[in-house]
Formats: C-alpha cells, structure tokens, sequence
C-alpha cells in the first residue's frame, strides 16, 4: 500500500477531502489529547503533516512533535510544510509504524525526555496497516507511564449518513483502508478518563485517554 501512497504523495492533501470530512476528526483528536506546552508528542503515520500545525500549536516552542512515515513521497511534502512554516520544533523520521524500533525512535528525542513522550498520536493511519496492533505496541512502549494517547480513524457511516457508504467504501478502496479495523478501541479497553467523539454520521471515530 505504501506505493499507492508514494504515487499520491504529491497530490493527497488535495484528493483526500480533507477540508470537507476529515480535519474535524484531526481537531477533535488534538484536542481530546489535552497537550500542553513543552510536551513531547509522536504523530505516528504523519503523512504529508496534516496533523503537524494543531500539534506545533498545541506543545508550543519549547515541545517537540516528532512526526514517522514509511512514505518518502509523504515525508518529502511533510518536510515542506515544515520548511515553509519555519517549525525548528519537529523532526520528522523515516520508518514503518508497525515494525520500528522504539529504542532507535528514542534517539530522536530531547535530552530531558528520558527516551519516552508525553503522548502518541495517530490518525487515519492505523485503518491502512494490516495489522496495526504491531503499531499500538510500539507507540505504548514510548508512551510514559500515564502518558496520553489519541487515535482518529474511520468506520462505515450510521443512521441516516448510510447513504453515503457507498462513497465511503470507495475512497476506503481506492486509500487501502479497513474499514472494519477500529483501532481506537485499543483506548477505549486500556485507557482511563477515555474521551471520545463520534463526527460526520459515525464515519469517523476519535478517542483519546491516559494510559497507565
């Protein structure tokens, strides 16, 4: 799937609708997150950086947000937006979510840090992966014990908003995302103080929590 995605990388902001359905869950995600400045937080599955402004907004200058691809295409265009904001707080890495190192990950990391972040953040990357349970195991082990964790990711509408899945089915297909997935219930079962918003007819999915 990663060649559909280095194919796309160049244009993906602008095919993926973004601006119509998917930022809510971005905004809400980040939000739910409840960051704060000077944390440190991993944005697994970044992408061309979608999700980079609310986070840089959210830790300030003095965090860090440390953005993970496997994409060179998507990385190439994250490194842009980083470049044409002038963000000195994120770095963006080169690797597969589902199969990194974490302690490699780590020597990306501030000083202070201890080698774990504050928080981990992944959104509509996980429904991608064939099995992104790979992925939660590598974010959790970067995590500080009672550390925040957020996922944002999609499912088929509901109620009324069925009418759309016929949409939805095809943008999943075309994207290699699974519908079925649901990784954000990882958060549900192994977070406390879990947080959640359900956006644009149930089709996408946010939850966020502390995790012990």
């Amino acid at each position: 799937m990663v060649n559909v995605y280095e194919a796309a990388g160049r244009f993906y902001d602008a095919l993926s609708g973004e601006r119509v359905v998917y930022r809510a869950g971005r905004q809400a995600g980040v939000a739910l997150l409840h960051l704060r400045a000077g944390d440190t937080v991993l944005d697994l599955g970044c992408g061309t950086g979608l999700n980079l402004a609310l986070l840089v907004e959210a830790v300030g200058p003095s965090g860090t947000v440390v953005g993970l691809d496997r994409s060179p295409k998507m990385l190439e265009m994250a490194h842009r937006r980083v470049e044409a904001n002038g963000w000195t707080c994120v770095c963006l890495v080169k690797a597969d979510a589902t199969t990194f190192d974490p302690n490699e990950i780590a020597k990306e990391l501030p000083a202070p840090s201890g080698g774990l972040v504050d928080a981990v953040f992944s959104s509509y990357a996980m429904s991608v992966f064939d099995d992104w349970h790979p992925a939660w195991d590598r974010m959790r082990a970067l995590l500080k014990p009672g550390g925040h964790a957020g996922i944002v990711d999609m499912q088929l509408p509901v109620g009324r908003a069925r009418m759309f899945s016929p949409l939805v089915r095809l943008a999943a297909s075309v994207g290699g995302a699974d519908l079925h997935a649901r990784p954000w219930t990882v958060i549900e079962r192994e977070g406390v103080d879990v947080r959640s918003a359900s956006l644009r007819g149930g089709h996408i999915q946010v939850a966020a929590a502390t995790i012990p």
